[in-house]
């Protein structure tokens, strides 16, 4: 059971080895990850009309594949865009053109649709550096996403994509955590997580 008075110190040491096991994967493991979650993204999210999602950094799942691989559900695709300065992101249109950003993330070219466009979306796909079963996930601290979900609707569907090993029991969780109701893993594919309360 995690402690829950000490969740920020939990999750910080939680990071550092997660993140040293995501940069010690070989490329090969990486490659066949990227396969995987991609299809098992575009089958899972079929039907989806518009979809926020995100580019993945070389070390995340999907990286080289996503998010070109969205192109077959013919939905409009929203990312990203990390402002300059300050911890509200802002959302664009991906028409298969992406530039660098902040922190060295890609994100689309053109014009910027601002924070609450991801109100738009019916399935939303967020990054993580793991998942536990209650769908409670570990993100990278930066608290973007927390800010950005508060405009997602309260039905959309939260997916995110983690390696099988990065499926945990528990994790640390703070009170704004808004859990996902699905997961995607390389082995496992699109497992839908029991909505939790709270």
């Amino acid at each position: 059971m995690v402690e829950p008075a000490a969740p920020v110190l939990a999750k910080v040491v939680l990071r550092e080895n997660l993140l040293a096991r995501r940069r010690a994967r070989p490329v090969a493991e990486r490659t066949a990850a990227a396969d995987a979650v991609a299809a098992a993204l575009v089958t899972g999210l079929a039907g989806v009309r518009t979809l926020a999602a995100f580019v993945p950094d070389p070390t995340e799942p999907g990286s080289g594949r996503l998010p070109d691989a969205y192109a077959e559900l013919g939905a409009r695709i929203l990312l990203p865009v990390v402002p300059d300065r300050g911890r509200v992101m802002d959302w664009g249109r991906y028409t298969g053109d992406l530039e660098p950003g902040r922190y060295g993330l890609s994100h689309p070219t053109g014009p910027r649709l601002g924070p609450t466009a991801i109100g738009e979306a019916d399935a939303v796909v967020v990054p993580a550096l793991a998942v536990d079963r209650a769908g409670i996930r570990l993100g990278r601290g930066g608290g973007y996403y927390d800010r950005a979900l508060v405009h997602a609707r309260p039905d959309v569907v939260l997916v995110t994509v983690v390696f099988d090993d990065e499926r945990v029991d528990e994790l640390p969780r703070e009170v704004h955590d808004r859990p996902v109701t699905a997961v995607v893993t390389p082995s496992g594919g699109w497992a839908d997580l029991a909505p939790r309360g709270g």
